[in-house]
């Protein structure tokens, strides 16, 4: 789905399919007649934009397989479906039972990950739309923050030079560029837009900056208007912005909040917890632990679990809607865009609570998220790009 902001920039419209299991070709193939395309239709749109997830062994398939590659881009192009932006967070297993910190590794001071995103930013140049110029890539923070040390970060830096130069490369051939945006996420090394302006300092922002996930900035409990802000103003460009929304609880003392709460711990995701006043955040890896004990139960929670964007859960729980509301405001809603990719990013439809409503089956969610994003984004005065 494509729409055009009041300065000219085409705005493209997606959701990321890391939600789907698919690691091999034929099974991504398969998702887009059991997803894609019925989503497609849903919506009434002639084309739907996939924030395509590539694990890495289907990655490397696609690379060292011209034949391959042909037949994924013919297989889009026939369904009505298309490509501006990968998901490289994740690096295989995403949906597999449990998931929790494995889905850090490898981290940017690993080989290994340079090379996988290296590998998709050739892969996205190959299935970008003829008329589209530019795709993104976005990466993990760096890695897990209870993990890095000084040498980590000195290898992940010099890495994320050897990346930038070699998007600079496949540009000056292509024509097109790459850029990828590395996902600040409470517990990573780059929790914050701050650190993440911090650490990305002097680095080549032609081709490197930051993927904004609304529920991680609302997890963070940062304010997403002085969020875009300091991006803007450090030259860090906003190369994807993902719609999310995370859970929030106002009152942590309420027994009945707190039992709606439990329904959503669950063994596959991490599911980081924080409070914040006084102007401190207080954090814990995962919701199981917060309703341990191990944060007070005096000012508001908010959960690092992806609910999703149409509908609220449960009260008295909460979701963060008005701050996603407000990051597409801050991004798309001024005289210039400061984004141009947009991902809905509802991973957690397989381990949502049924008791929470969510009984509806994951297309028909997903078309659901996508109608309410379109909304957002025509009352912010963009218009539609086609039908």
């Amino acid at each position: 789905m494509r729409f055009r902001h009041r300065d000219g920039t085409t705005i493209h419209l997606s959701y990321c399919t890391n939600v789907h299991p698919a690691e091999d070709i034929d099974g991504i193939v398969a998702q887009f007649d059991r997803y894609a395309v019925p989503i497609r239709r849903r919506l009434g749109v002639d084309r739907l934009g996939l924030g395509l997830w590539l694990a890495r062994d289907v990655a490397t398939a696609l690379v060292q397989d011209e034949t391959a590659l042909a037949r994924l881009r013919a297989e889009l192009t026939a369904r009505g479906l298309e490509v501006v932006t990968l998901n490289g967070f994740p690096y295989r297993g995403f949906q597999r039972a449990v998931v929790k910190h494995a889905v850090y590794r490898p981290d940017w001071s690993e080989r290994a990950r340079l090379e996988y995103t290296i590998d998709l930013a050739k892969l996205l140049l190959a299935l970008l739309p003829e008329d589209v110029d530019t795709g993104s890539v976005s990466t993990l923070p760096l890695g897990w923050g209870a993990w890095w040390s000084e040498e980590h970060h000195a290898r992940a830096l010099a890495q994320l030079t050897e990346l930038t130069d070699t998007l600079s490369l496949l540009t000056a051939r292509e024509g097109r560029s790459v850029l990828v945006g590395l996902e600040p996420e409470p517990g990573c090394v780059l929790e914050t837009t701050a650190q993440a302006v911090s650490a990305l300092s002097g680095t080549d922002t032609e081709h490197l900056g930051v993927c904004l996930d609304a529920c991680h900035l609302a997890v963070a409990f940062e304010e997403p208007e002085r969020a875009v802000t300091r991006l803007r103003e450090a030259g860090l460009p906003v190369v994807k912005t993902q719609a999310s929304c995370a859970l929030r609880i106002d009152e942590p003392r309420d027994q009945r909040a707190l039992e709606e709460l439990e329904a959503f711990v669950e063994p596959r995701f991490l599911h980081q917890t924080q409070q914040s006043g006084d102007g401190v955040r207080r954090a814990v890896d995962d919701l199981e632990h917060a309703l341990s004990g191990e944060l007070s139960g005096e000012r508001e929670w908010r959960v690092h679990f992806h609910t999703p964007l149409h509908t609220a859960p449960s009260s008295p729980l909460r979701g963060t809607h008005e701050e996603l509301a407000a990051t597409l405001r801050a991004l798309l809603g001024e005289a210039t865009a400061h984004t141009r990719h947009v991902e809905v990013e509802t991973y957690t439809w397989n381990v949502l609570p049924r008791s929470d409503g969510h009984s509806e089956d994951v297309g028909a969610g997903i078309a659901a998220e996508l109608e309410w994003t379109r909304r957002q984004l025509l009352e912010l005065g963009l218009t539609e790009e086609g039908r």
